[in-house]
């Protein structure tokens, strides 16, 4: 019963009882304004109760009252001040209207809204449910609500003022003391007026809306609850109302509609968690939000859908693809903080939303890659979040933008992407939190963690120990556990991860070393030299601490506090002392922190780098219980009784890595292994068949077996008889270790050795290669470690065996594979066990130490032979290409081994030293590759002369990219280390000639003027070459200008020119070639520095090894290259990377021809058709083609990771010959600028082969590369006809042949070359050339 569609009430009007006086219900008495409230109260009570019991159907009872209804309804009601009084009257009106339905007693519409405005303003009575006038109230609401009287208002023109008021009121008086009937009624109220209305009026809506508002919604979470529940009922009706104020707001900009219009994206977002129906018509306003010009308005919108598309039961990217696609695109926007919102609500969206992830990854990478470090920064935030939620819902590929952003430039960036992948494998590996699938998706994280600590920065470094701590390894686990985790962890590292582990306990190790030797300087009496050796002490020490600048300070700070407190000097002694047990270190580390603590002061940037520095020294992980735990795991792993499997470790894997940790913990923690028990287990591994195995256990036994002669006599007694046999018949390395073994741990050294050494001489034949190889070793090594008692029987053993019956004969032929390289187990016994011979020369020289009986120069004038020789030193061609690099390798590294030996250094002539050299340049690449590295390792030390360092120079030319980044690095490295030495180290001039990096430029431009390739001193393209190598070198001399030192450098190589070549003083040809270098060098020196013209710091001092003294009256003021040449050198758009000319560049020797080469071989076809065609133009865009040829086709022996590039076949290499044919012609000329020297081309990559056009690759070599480089390739293939073939088949001299270049490249046409160039030339495009001056 309602109003909905009321009637007129006009016959009621002026209706009154017979005698004209309103008629009151039995026992009421007239209510006026005589009475008093308490009274008008009783009385008005009685009336509510007689309309109460009234129904519709008393028709008397209504006409009876009818009067009294209007009397209800005067101004003395409506404004009565006492409101019980208004209250009674609200429910009378209530029960009237419902009593008198659809009919209403009143007829005048400004009094309905006077009535209806009185009955809303008393329901704010609503609120408090504990007044006693609280259950009128409700039956007032009860009333209304199902009468739906507020219906009738639908009639008046200004209802929306009263449906406002009665909206407001209620949403006002909610609260959470009202149970659901009140709900149930407020709802039912407010729905049937939005219902069955004509529609809703903006601020209607606005009563509902302002509901959802935040601000609001906090204050009465009641009434957003039936704003919600009002909005769900009425869906159907509003939706279209909804629609049209975010129309008028987001699309026509008139925010003046509503009061609401700044809280439109609130409103979305709560509209849609309510019902999505509500906004049908809103999302494509949104799509038209999201393209706005203005940044902030985008980002708005963007945090909007970000909510709406992430969270949990929202399938908005399903229903919406459109607007789906048009939000990605925002991961894309051009205004940062869009970019870094669309970041972070992938988080949510991964989380709740998995199926979108592919959706998401692709934008994700991109933003992995993003300019700005903040969002690099959420990107790795966003994928852990998610990862650590469950890590199947992120994929490996985005897994793999976090592996990436571990070498970000920005180190906050690298920090969170180290740190999540850390917590990442502690989640799932270490715990094993979603089983064993989910752990071997992030298996490689151990690996991807321990490669960071190949970087240069502290930071990285440091990060990584604490992430091996306290992720990797947790050191507050027990010993067991910890040890377990550690023993499985080793052992399923890749190389390189082993590599960078044992690194961070050598470094460790070295710092811990570093404080011990401070401790002992505080020990000392107070000096001037021991201030001074303290102070280097510490500044040592800062380095290995984060921002070493303020390290130093810090570190100084805590030296003071060293000196002052001996009780903190014990404590730290403690910690670094052998015997530290980890729990004892533990409190050690709380100890010292605890004293330095300062409560006043809650950040201590002192404290904490000191924390930095006990971390690093600290032994958390290793003692002896440790060492002992290792040792039983290895042992159940011998017995087959360890869980190897279930760690997904074989039990061989797990020795032989268990082996080789406790190998390297033995070097680092030698005390710890102290132990009957530790050394009864490795003398059961001796015992063992795996070679390795073996050789690790006497390694450990070498290490730490000081005390084993005296202490454990058992052990001594059984380890004897084991150390000789792996000393006369074990694996090479065994024999190494063996003897090693006995000279370290046995005072009787020399009885031991003796029994070793006098059966292996005795026995030694050459007829039985295969069974040398071993006594070689050990003979050797015998000879190094005890001279003394071995030099003079050794020289015997050498005279007469090694050098007559070994080196000097060729038992067996090789394999003829044309391969210039073959693995260790295919190279003949006869081959190693020359090898061994040369490097057993080498070690009985070094073990005399002297020269007196010119045996070492015998053995570098035999060795200069094998270089000359390519590796044959008997000339018979009887043995293989591959052995003959073998051969060439070994005696390279000897001569660069004397050379670390002052006595034989001064002995070894330029030329040897330049033979030497030009081993850099062979035409196999692994041998450049592993001489380049000995040489490298050497240098890095400071064991080689500054001379040696010139040698790199030479890696200019050659044809693999990587060898020469390599090279590059290597240089960087040196120089770095010899600059940091003369500063922490202050020294007399004289060492300074042999430290100072600058000083290596004279033995360049003198290594350069005798290179075989240099040959006419006015050919420019012979100059390109010199002037690559020079400025190969001077690039990284001449990234500082550390104490004028370009200007320095400038004076050398001016200096020079004043004095001869005292190689050969007296030829002119020589000296000019060495003023041409110099010219050079001095040409690239002034074009690169502005500064280079000033003052020199001091006068350069040359070496009078290669240098005559300056003649008094001599000046030498002449130009050795002309200006065009300087130009060209300069402008001339450069030749790239110098090429390799002959495999070993055949120096004048007595009774050798110069090798020289015939002028037919070398035609231009890699020409770039744009190229300009000058003289010069086809061999320098020959070069230019070839110097990317990376030469990526290479493997890097643990420098670089192998890559394989493969050339798929290109169609249309008619049309790319075609675009090529006139620059292949222009080159036909340039026959004539033929440097005297034999090149082959390098095609498919197959540098380090030489075949026949049917024979397959060998895969042992390197995998070719996409496009031709500069490299020595098969002979069949630089060849046009079989004549060809047989004529360079033909030895020309008796030097070693180089890696060739690829300028020297195919005939004209390429009429016999592979398809593999063309297709090379079309799938590879024109690169940006890198020449010399990048």
């Amino acid at each position: 019963m309602d109003f909905t569609q009321p009637k007129p009430a006009t016959a009621l009007c002026g209706v009154v009882s017979a005698d004209g006086k309103i008629a009151y219900p039995p026992g009421v008495k007239e209510i006026t304004d005589k009475i008093t409230t308490d009274e008008m109260i009783k009385r008005l009570k009685m009336v509510v109760k007689t309309f109460m019991d009234m129904d519709q159907d008393s028709e008397d009872e209504k006409q009876q009252y009818l009067p009294l209804a209007l009397h209800l309804a005067s101004e003395f009601f409506l404004r009565n001040p006492n409101k019980d009084v208004r209250l009674l009257v609200a429910c009378c009106l209530a029960d009237i209207f419902r009593i008198y339905a659809p009919e209403a007693p009143y007829t005048s519409h400004d009094k309905l809204k006077d009535i209806f405005l009185f009955i809303t303003r008393q329901l704010k009575g609503l609120e408090d449910t504990k007044s006693p006038q609280f259950n009128r109230y409700f039956y007032l609401l009860e009333n209304l609500a199902w009468v739906k009287s507020y219906n009738i208002c639908f009639e008046l023109e200004d209802c929306n003022e009263i449906f406002i008021q009665l909206f407001r009121t209620l949403f006002s008086v909610i609260n959470n003391s009202h149970n659901k009937k009140v709900q149930m009624h407020m709802l039912d109220l407010m729905s049937s007026i939005i219902m069955e209305g004509d529609g809703v009026t903006q601020e209607l809506l606005d009563s509902i809306l302002i509901n959802l508002i935040p601000a609001h919604k906090n204050l009465n979470k009641q009434s957003f609850d039936l704003a919600k529940v009002l909005l769900k009922r009425t869906v159907q009706t509003i939706e279209a109302c909804i629609a049209n104020f975010f129309n008028q707001v987001l699309v026509l900009g008139r925010s003046s509609v509503s009061d609401l219009s700044e809280h439109v994206f609130d409103l979305i977002q709560e509209l849609f968690a309510i019902d999505p129906h509500l906004l049908l018509s809103v999302m494509p306003q949104l799509e038209f939000k999201l393209k706005s010009n203005d940044g902030e308005e985008r980002l708005a919108v963007v945090r909007l859908l970000a909510k709406l598309f992430g969270s949990k039961d929202s399938d908005l990217a399903t229903q919406n693809r459109p607007l789906w696609q048009c939000f990605l695109g925002r991961f894309n926007d051009i205004h940062v903080p869009v970019r870094l919102e669309s970041v972070k609500f992938a988080s949510h969206c991964l989380m709740n939303h998995p199926d979108l992830a592919k959706d998401l990854t692709e934008y994700l990478k991109v933003r992995s890659h993003d300019p700005e470090e903040a969002i690099r920064h959420d990107v790795i935030v966003t994928i852990i979040t998610a990862a650590k939620r469950d890590l199947a819902l992120v994929n490996d590929q985005l897994l793999g933008f976090v592996r990436e952003r571990t070498l970000d430039k920005r180190w906050r960036v690298r920090k969170e992407a180290m740190m999540g992948l850390a917590q990442l494998y502690k989640k799932y590996c270490l715990h094993g939190e979603a089983g064993k699938e989910a752990a071997e998706k992030v298996s490689w994280i151990k690996d991807k963690l321990l490669h960071i600590y190949y970087q240069n920065s502290i930071d990285d470094k440091l990060l990584v120990e604490k992430i091996f701590a306290q992720y990797l390894v947790p050191h507050n686990l027990e010993t067991e556990e910890r040890m377990k985790c550690l023993y499985y962890l080793y052992a399923s590292l890749d190389p390189n991860a082993v590599k960078a582990l044992n690194e961070m306990w050598k470094c460790q190790n070295m710092l811990r070393s570093h404080v011990r030797e401070l401790l002992d300087l505080h020990k000392q009496p107070t000096s001037e030299a021991n201030c001074s050796a303290m102070f280097g002490k510490l500044m040592t020490i800062a380095k290995n601490l984060p921002d070493p600048g303020k390290a130093q300070d810090f570190v100084k700070k805590f030296n003071q506090v060293l000196g002052d407190d001996e009780k903190l000097r014990s404590q730290l002694e403690l910690l670094i002392s052998p015997t530290c047990s980890c729990k004892q270190a533990d409190v050690c580390v709380r100890e010292i922190a605890r004293k330095l603590a300062n409560p006043k002061q809650p950040t201590n940037p002192f404290l904490e780098m000191v924390k930095f520095l006990l971390e690093r020294i600290a032994p958390v992980h290793i003692d002896s219980e440790a060492i002992s735990a290792l040792v039983k795991l290895m042992n159940k792993s011998i017995e087959g009784t360890a869980d190897d499997e279930e760690e997904g470790v074989s039990p061989d894997s797990a020795i032989r890595s268990g082996l080789e940790l406790l190998k390297v913990l033995s070097f680092t923690h030698p005390t710890s292994f102290h132990s009957a028990e530790t050394y009864e287990s490795l003398l059961q591994c001796l015992r063992m068949e795996d070679d390795k195995v073996a050789e690790a256990a006497i390694q450990i036994f070498r290490n730490t077996g000081h005390k084993i002669e005296t202490d454990l006599p058992q052990i001594r007694s059984t380890l004897i008889p084991i150390l000789h046999q792996k000393a006369k018949r074990g694996t090479p390395h065994q024999a190494k270790q063996a003897v090693h073994c006995i000279h370290a741990i046995f005072s009787n050294k020399e009885v031991q050795l003796a029994q070793i050494f006098e059966p292996l001489s005795r026995s030694l034949n050459a007829d039985v290669p295969e069974q040398l190889i071993t006594p070689l070793v050990s003979l050797g090594h015998i000879s190094m470690l005890a001279p003394d008692q071995f030099a003079s029987p050794m020289k015997s053993v050498v005279a007469n065996f090694i050098v007559k019956d070994l080196l000097m004969n060729d038992r067996s032929t090789g394999e003829k594979n044309g391969k210039l390289w073959s693995p260790d187990e295919e190279v003949s016994p006869e081959v190693l066990a020359k090898v061994q011979a040369i490097k057993l020369l080498v070690r009985w020289l070094l073990g005399m130490k002297n020269n007196q009986s010119k045996s070492a120069n015998s053995t570098l004038r035999l060795l200069s032979a094998m270089l000359v020789s390519e590796g044959d030193l008997t000339e018979q061609k009887r043995i293989s290409k591959s052995d003959m690099s073998r051969l060439r390798l070994a005696a390279g590294s000897a001569i660069m081994k004397l050379a670390q030996e002052p006595c034989y250094h001064e002995i070894i002539t330029p030329e040897q030293f330049q033979l030497c050299a030009l081993v850099i340049n062979d035409e196999c690449y692994q041998v450049r590759q592993i001489f380049a590295q000995k040489l490298h390792k050497a240098l890095v030390k400071l064991l080689l002369p500054l001379e040696y360092m010139a040698i790199f120079a030479l890696c200019a030319k050659d044809p693999v990219k990587e060898r020469r980044a390599h090279a590059r690095q290597c240089l960087l490295k040196n120089i770095s280390i010899r600059r940091e030495y003369i500063k922490q180290n202050p020294i007399a001039t004289e060492k300074l000639l042999s430290l100072l990096p600058e000083y290596v430029v004279p033995y360049m431009i003198h290594l350069l003027a005798h290179d075989p390739d240099f040959t006419r001193s006015q050919d420019v393209d012979q100059l390109r070459d010199i002037k690559e190598c020079l400025w190969f070198m001077l690039e990284v001399l001449m990234t500082k200008n550390e104490n004028n030192s370009h200007a320095f450098m400038k004076k050398m190589a001016e200096n020079i020119k004043l004095t001869r070549d005292a190689q050969s003083p007296d030829e002119s040809k020589t000296n000019e070639k060495l003023y041409t270098v110099c010219d050079v060098a001095l040409c690239v020196i002034n074009s690169k520095s502005a500064s280079c013209n000033a003052d020199s710091p001091k006068d350069p001092v040359l070496p009078t090894k290669f240098f005559t003294q300056p003649e008094k009256d001599f000046c030498n003021d002449k130009s050795y290259i002309s200006e065009e040449t300087r130009v060209l050198l300069l402008t001339g758009k450069p030749k790239p990377t110098g090429v390799l000319g002959t495999v070993n560049k055949p120096l004048s020797a007595t009774g050798r021809k110069p090798y020289v080469r015939s002028a037919g071989t070398e035609t231009g076809s890699n020409i770039n058709a744009n190229s300009e065609l000058s003289p010069s133009a086809g061999s320098r865009s020959s070069r230019e083609q070839s110097s990317e040829a990376s030469e990526t086709g290479v493997s890097e022996n643990e420098e670089n990771p192998v890559r394989i590039i493969s050339v798929t076949p290109v169609k249309n290499i008619d049309t790319v010959k075609n675009k090529e044919m006139n620059s292949d012609q222009s080159t036909q000329g340039n026959i004539s600028s033929d440097r005297g020297k034999k090149r082959t081309v390098t095609a498919g990559g197959a540098e380090n082969i030489q075949q026949k056009p049917d024979e397959k690759v060998d895969e042992s070599g390197p995998p070719a590369p996409s496009k031709p480089r500069r490299g020595r390739r098969p002979k069949s293939e630089s060849q046009g006809n079989a004549t060809k073939n047989d004529d360079l088949n033909k030895p020309i001299s008796k030097g070693r042949k180089r890696a060739a270049g690829s300028q020297e490249s195919l005939e004209a046409g390429n009429a016999k070359a592979p398809k593999l160039q063309d297709g090379a030339k079309k799938a590879v495009p024109a690169e940006r050339q890198i020449d010399l001056q990048r």
